[in-house]
């Protein structure tokens, strides 16, 4: 496999992290050359910006960029044209990097995943919290079981609902359950939610729960999500997400074990707090510390170029994005119908 590889874009106006993701090819060594498609023609400045020489060629279709197939892809669509554009990436060769959560239904991912792995080509959810260093440091504890086994997770991701009485805002593709296929959850609930259960190293098995609106703004998607999972070792999970603020985000993930805890504030970057009980030599509180400002897109970004050059391990697969996305979807479900959902296997 090549050292470095070439990337592809497709985009739309007003796409999502398109700076993020510019950004983060401009600072990988392993990206020769990015060639850009989106039909307005809007992102063209910020690419040409952040790429310089490494922007290689602008397409106004998804069809003229796969004419010469980069080695990956990276789509950035609202959720219900995003499973075309990565069906045709995949048919030409491509591995695909998709924003979350780039469907509208579970089915559209499976069938996605499924081909994927027919080819031998990384499906990978953009997912970005997994590459942050107090969550591989959190992982790296579990997964070693120096606090014994999983007890229970608490999640909590809120944002501000200042920005649904945007009128602006209302009218992008975020606030049309038709085209998001979701509000707060599928939107920023999604990330968390990936997160604890990649710290964990565990599956949700079973999804219960509410969605809905409790801010009274003229919307068709949830501004708030409680959840309830069950996870694949017989503990159990919450997760509440909603748009609740006048500014900013607040976050919380709290990993309960047999022998000790985990309590991480990720988008505040606080310290990892590491409590350790009397099995495991305590009782003993830590803080593991990073340096501030590697949350974000430049890792993960960089891991799937190199997954996609052969270099590594791709930072999600895409057996784990089709798992989230399962579980997000068995939640709307449950939250729907009232009825607790096996994950993959909704309805009544």
């Amino acid at each position: 496999m090549p050292k470095t590889i070439t990337v592809g874009v497709v985009t739309q106006a007003g796409g999502a992290h398109l700076p993020d993701y510019f950004e983060s090819l401009a600072s990988s060594e392993e990206v020769e050359a990015v060639s850009l498609a989106d039909d307005s023609g809007k992102s063209e400045a910020g690419a040409r910006k952040a790429l310089g020489d490494r922007l290689k060629h602008t397409h106004k279709s998804t069809a003229d960029l796969l004419r010469q197939p980069p080695h990956l892809v990276i789509v950035s669509l609202e959720s219900a044209a995003a499973p075309p554009v990565i069906d045709a990436a995949l048919d030409a060769g491509c591995h695909v990097v998709a924003e979350k959560p780039s469907c509208v239904r579970a089915a559209d991912m499976e069938r996605l995943v499924q081909k994927a792995q027919r080819k031998h080509r990384h499906l990978m959810l953009a997912m970005p919290n997994r590459l942050h260093a107090p969550v591989r440091e959190a992982r790296r504890l579990i997964q070693e079981g120096k606090l014994g086994k999983v007890y229970g997770l608490e999640v909590h991701l809120v944002s501000d609902q200042t920005r649904l009485t945007s009128e602006a805002y209302r009218k992008e593709w975020f606030c049309s359950k038709a085209r998001a296929g979701g509000g707060a959850l599928a939107w920023l609930g999604i990330l968390w939610l990936d997160t604890a259960l990649y710290i964990a190293g565990r599956k949700a098995e079973q999804v219960a729960g509410f969605a809905g609106r409790v801010g009274g703004q003229p919307v068709d998607i949830e501004d708030s999500a409680a959840l309830t999972l069950r996870l694949d070792n017989g503990s159990f999970g919450v997760l509440t997400t909603g748009y609740y603020l006048d500014e900013g985000t607040r976050s919380h993930i709290q990993v309960w074990c047999e022998n000790g805890w985990l309590r991480l504030a990720a988008v505040e970057e606080k310290p990892l707090e590491i409590y350790r009980g009397r099995k495991a030599g305590g009782p003993a509180l830590d803080l593991f510390e990073y340096p501030k400002g590697g949350r974000g897109f430049r890792n993960f970004i960089r891991a799937a170029v190199r997954a996609a050059a052969g270099l590594e391990e791709a930072p999600i697969s895409s057996e784990e994005t089709l798992q989230i996305i399962k579980t997000v979807y068995a939640f709307y479900e449950a939250a729907q119908s009232g009825r607790t959902q096996t994950v993959g296997k909704e309805g009544p």
